[in-house]
């Protein structure tokens, strides 16, 4: 640890108790964070979207905080186990969750029993990226080449199509529920407990569409079985060069995923500073940058107080989605 850093926690420490003794004994300990490995909580399985950005951010921390960084994927109930195993964790700053829209926006509305609170219970550190979705077509539609394609297919027959998400209440349901009340279509939901397990089944050709981050997305589609025909956002992607945004068809949906990382809520807030400086530094490496351009996005690193925000905003927003479409799980 660098010497300011280390001042900048010591600092820190001793406003934060009257006592000197008390605030020279935890300034010490703050001074030594991190004493040991950390571990990084993604809710969902390996191979997903979660995950890849997850390791890409631990593998970058590491040198930075100087001691090991790993993932641990407890998967289950929409993020919703991992998030609440963080939240029990130590508020020490060696356990951290990386959350999603899901967990901290829409699972509040989708579970009436929820064991966790997105807002009480965690303390934000930073935004990692965002990453808007696409709509793929598995080999199963081989005739679509198109939306409008999809869309009278669509409309001819109820439930002649089927989508991939990877949980009830997720994001990849609520967006192709809110395409479904738009147009008025009937769709049949397949959910999946993660995202690579979504993206086999559509290739495999035993669900016809997935909307998904356009990282995965464009991964399904190298060998020409699977194609995007329109993404969630305001133009085209980089990514998806001459794939039409769904707005163009009249249906003014703009959706996908925010990452960001969390500690357990009373984490110290020197702790907390300590993190948000590592993962902007950590944001900067290479390795971290290609896995985020290979998945359609950029780094976004925020104040603790920016996160707050956006997750409250981001709470209003999807509980309204969650309302609108029935979408829950109870």
């Amino acid at each position: 640890m660098n010497i300011t850093a280390r001042r900048t926690l010591l600092t820190g420490a001793a406003a934060l108790l009257g006592s000197p003794v008390l605030a020279q004994s935890l300034a010490q300990s703050l001074a030594q964070f991190p004493d040991r490995p950390i571990r990084i909580i993604s809710g969902f399985p390996p191979g997903g979207l979660n995950d890849i950005v997850a390791r890409a951010v631990a593998q970058a921390l590491s040198p930075v905080l100087g001691q090991s960084v790993v993932v641990e994927n407890r998967a289950g109930a929409g993020g919703s186990v991992g998030a609440t195993a963080a939240a029990r964790a130590a508020p020490d700053g060696h356990t951290l969750w990386m959350g999603i829209v899901d967990t901290q926006a829409i699972n509040p509305f989708a579970y009436s029993k929820l064991q966790y609170d997105p807002i009480k219970d965690f303390a934000p550190i930073t935004l990692v990226a965002r990453f808007p979705f696409a709509l793929v077509v598995g080999p199963s539609q081989p005739t679509v080449k198109n939306f409008p394609e999809l869309l009278a297919i669509a409309r001819s027959k109820p439930e002649a199509i089927s989508f991939a998400s990877w949980g009830v209440a997720s994001t990849p349901h609520l967006a192709m529920m809110r395409l479904s009340q738009a147009l008025n279509l009937k769709m049949l939901h397949v959910p999946f407990t993660g995202q690579a397990p979504a993206m086999q089944a559509v290739m495999a050709g035993q669900v016809d569409i997935f909307a998904l981050p356009v990282g995965g997305a464009e991964s399904m589609t190298r060998d020409g079985k699977t194609r995007a025909i329109a993404v969630f956002a305001p133009g085209e992607i980089p990514l998806f060069p001459g794939v039409p945004p769904i707005k163009q068809y009249g249906v003014p949906i703009e959706t996908g995923l925010w990452k960001a990382l969390y500690a357990p809520a009373g984490t110290p807030r020197p702790v907390i500073d300590r993190l948000n400086q590592a993962m902007r530094e950590a944001l900067k490496a290479p390795t971290v940058a290609e896995v985020l351009r290979q998945q359609g996005a950029v780094a976004e690193p925020t104040t603790p107080e920016a996160l707050e925000e956006l997750g409250k905003t981001e709470l209003l927003a999807w509980g309204a989605v969650v309302k609108s479409t029935g979408a829950t799980l109870d």
